[in-house]
């Protein structure tokens, strides 16, 4: 296995990563700004009111791209599977 390859490798496992969890942490941190701002608007400071529409916000970002989520791992570790022969030799 060459220093190119196992770079390629390194770097594709990375973007698949960013590309899994950047729409829950981009979804989290608008829910967290907009609960943030209510929260300054009418002073109320709850910690609890920042929680629970975090975690509704991400349950249904896991239910919504699940399926795309799911594909996107299995395609891409189908793909690093099949290449294992090429790799070796």
């Amino acid at each position: 296995m060459s220093e190119a390859l196992l770079l390629e490798l390194t770097r594709r496992s990375m973007m698949v990563g960013m590309q899994l969890c950047m729409p829950i942490l981009m979804v989290t941190l608008v829910i967290g700004v907009a609960v943030s701002i209510f929260q300054a608007a009418t002073q109320i400071q709850e910690q609890t009111l920042t929680f629970v529409p975090k975690i509704c916000s991400v349950i249904l970002c896991f239910v919504v791209l699940g399926p795309w989520m799911l594909s996107l791992i299995v395609h891409f570790a189908s793909s690093l599977f099949t290449g294992v022969p090429a790799m070796l030799h």
